[in-house]
């Protein structure tokens, strides 16, 4: 992969690691817990689902495979199945809580959707755009 592909990839990741580890301070804070009750290792199984959601995001954009919906489940169903994996394995090391996999199964599935919708409207967007620049040369 080229330099500038890298670039944008570590600079998505550290946006949205930084975002969501700031909301869940937010909320934790809101709800009355002055620290995260999982400590360390829930900054780093954070940071390994948001590498996995990543890496299949990337994965599902450089598919050529059409249409945009069946790359999209091409790139979630195992990526998803990855991330249960994980919490399955973290909790050889940690108990887990009762509600893990459902949570990740929600806020996964949030992530990817989300980055699936604006993935869906710059390819709107870039191909609409060479359409109107098609139709000015003619």
């Amino acid at each position: 992969m080229k330099k500038k592909k890298w670039i944008r990839i570590i600079s998505i990741y550290s946006i949205i690691y930084t975002i969501i580890t700031l909301l869940n301070s937010v909320l934790y804070l809101c709800n009355g817990i002055y620290e995260d009750p999982g400590g360390n290792w829930h900054e780093l199984d954070r940071a390994m689902i948001l590498l996995i959601g990543i890496a299949a995001f990337e994965l599902c954009t450089n598919l050529p495979v059409k249409p945009l919906v069946l790359r999209y489940l091409i790139a979630y169903i195992p990526s998803q199945l990855l991330a249960f994996a994980y919490v399955w394995f973290s909790g050889l090391w940690e108990p887990l809580a009762k509600t893990a996999y459902g949570d990740i199964g929600i806020n996964f599935t949030g992530l990817f959707v989300l980055l699936c919708i604006i993935n869906t409207a710059v390819y709107v967007f870039k191909k609409k755009r060479g359409q109107e620049g098609k139709g000015k040369k003619e």
